[in-house]
């Protein structure tokens, strides 16, 4: 046997012996707790209060699938970080626990803002009331939305109320103290002119603390109505959410300006095949949604065009439909956008950070960790 090939049988029993070594150590209660004494550390350790910092605008995308199942997109949700406040565009199923598991800083929620009442939008409200009244929120949580939003939160409440029961009785009243734990739902309210389109012109105010000020518009979401985008203004930047619209002549006059608008996509031509192919086998009820849902959004190409009119720096596509699983899905939803806007648009995704330096044009992109 040649020296090389005996120092590699001898490297070879010396990794076997290695990983039978581990492998026994592994069952070792005080090696396992050890193990879980450090992993515990570091989670506790890594709450993400660095996105709170006063020196920027910042933007995480908690969710930006739609109703159809996408295993890598949560529903609606916009994060906005400003004056040491977290403000919650839309709060869909499968948000908060993309917040959670990014160690958002859940306490320092401020509120949550409705575009609108499709259950894609709102189906984590009670998770996110709950959660963040469990970590520590020390007030009620305030939720704006159009009219109606007291059905909403009075709903979640009623559901939600036998937990908050039990979370008392077992933790105590001065841990989990139920005033914080109730919802504030505040009717945000725009005049428009009777019988005038939403998207001929409305806008109101809905706060302004901290730096920060909030203004919602009406966008066209019929039969959904009023259906409403929001503009958040922060040290001298902006971004815009869009909402649930089609493409909308109020959207690019809020909008102009904006550093920022995340603008819902949904790709008209491939939702089109979807409904071609539930012809083809006879599922005339799936037809017909996809026919109807392509009528109340905006393309890919549309919300281009409307970035272009506003002027904005970038165009973030958000509330993505169909699911893009693949190369091949993101390229055929994009198509045709390059012809439209070459530069400053992109596909957003769940877990994307847009930070916007205090009085600057700069524009960071990142991915929450």
């Amino acid at each position: 046997m040649s020296q090389l090939a005996r120092r590699s049988m001898l490297a070879g029993a010396a990794l076997a012996a290695f990983v039978a070594l581990g492998w026994w150590m592994i069952h070792i209660p005080a090696v396992q707790d050890a193990i879980f004494r450090r992993a515990i550390d570091s989670a506790l350790a890594s709450t993400r209060n660095d996105l709170l910092e006063p020196d920027a605008l910042r933007v995480v995308l908690c969710g930006t699938g739609n109703p159809l199942a996408d295993r890598n997109r949560a529903a609606a949700c916009t994060a906005i970080f400003a004056g040491g406040s977290i403000y919650l565009v839309d709060i869909g199923p499968g948000a908060w626990k993309n917040l959670a598991l990014w160690h958002i800083p859940a306490a320092r929620v401020a509120a949550v803002l409705f575009t609108h009442f499709h259950s894609d939008h709102i189906g984590d409200l009670g998770e996110v009331n709950m959660e963040t009244w469990a970590q520590g929120r020390e007030h009620p949580l305030r939720v704006y939305g159009p009219p109606g939003v007291e059905q909403v939160v009075g709903g979640f409440e009623q559901a939600y109320a036998l937990d908050e029961g039990y979370r008392v009785a077992h933790h105590g009243a001065a841990l989990m103290p139920p005033a914080n734990w109730q919802m504030q739902p505040l009717t945000v309210k725009i005049d428009t002119p009777q019988g005038a389109s939403p998207c001929a012109g409305g806008s109101a105010t809905v706060l302004e603390e901290n730096g920060l000020k909030v203004t919602a518009f009406t966008v066209d979401h019929a039969p959904v109505a009023p259906a409403y985008g929001y503009r958040f203004d922060y040290k001298g930047r902006s971004v815009v959410i869009s909402g649930d619209t089609v493409k909308c002549a109020n959207l690019v006059a809020e909008a102009t300006g904006a550093d920022v608008l995340i603008h819902e996509g949904q790709a008209a031509h491939l939702v089109k095949l979807i409904q071609e192919a539930a012809e083809r086998i006879g599922n005339a009820r799936i037809a017909k949604i996809m026919a109807d849902i392509r009528r109340y959004h905006t393309t890919p190409v549309e919300a281009a065009s409307e970035a272009n009119q506003a002027g904005v720096a970038m165009l973030v596509l958000s509330h993505i439909g169909p699911p893009t699983p693949n190369a091949l899905a993101r390229i055929a939803f994009m198509r045709g956008v390059a012809d439209v806007r070459p530069r400053g648009v992109v596909l957003g995704y769940d877990g994307m950070l847009l930070t916007l330096p205090a009085d600057s044009r700069e524009i960071e992109t990142s991915t929450v960790q």
